[in-house]
């Protein structure tokens, strides 16, 4: 049946010290936290999303995950002014891999986080 599918629950971004990623998310991005158990002595599982939005991204620890390098996020932010958030972000040490650029359809920027994942920052809905 088509159509069963409701919404994107979690992402997995794959991360070496969870206090640290934890920070970055809630501290710098303003993330709240949704769920925090632990998952035995190697780390806990961890969801932080924007505050109000559906999805959740786990913050899981590579020492878990043997093949994490293998398993890169392809995730998108959006955001309604990509050159404000991107000024905020930067201030805060968020580091850029790609500043905003202008399309047809808004702005995009690429920023990383404190293991060097990748995420873009994309301008409109």
């Amino acid at each position: 049946n088509l159509g069963m599918i409701s919404n994107i629950r979690t992402i997995g971004v794959y991360v070496s010290n969870q206090e640290a990623a934890l920070r970055f998310y809630t501290e710098v991005l303003g993330f709240e936290v949704r769920a925090d158990r632990s998952m035995g002595r190697q780390g806990r599982w961890l969801e932080v999303a924007p505050l109000g939005a559906q999805a959740r991204i786990v913050i899981y620890p590579k020492a878990m995950m043997q093949d994490w390098e293998r398993r890169k996020p392809s995730l998108v932010f959006g955001c309604q002014d990509i050159e404000s958030e991107y000024r905020g972000l930067s201030g805060l040490g968020v580091q850029f891999s790609k500043s905003p650029i202008k399309m047809k359809w808004g702005g995009l920027a690429v920023f990383e986080d404190l293991d060097g994942n990748e995420f873009v920052l994309a301008e409109g809905d």
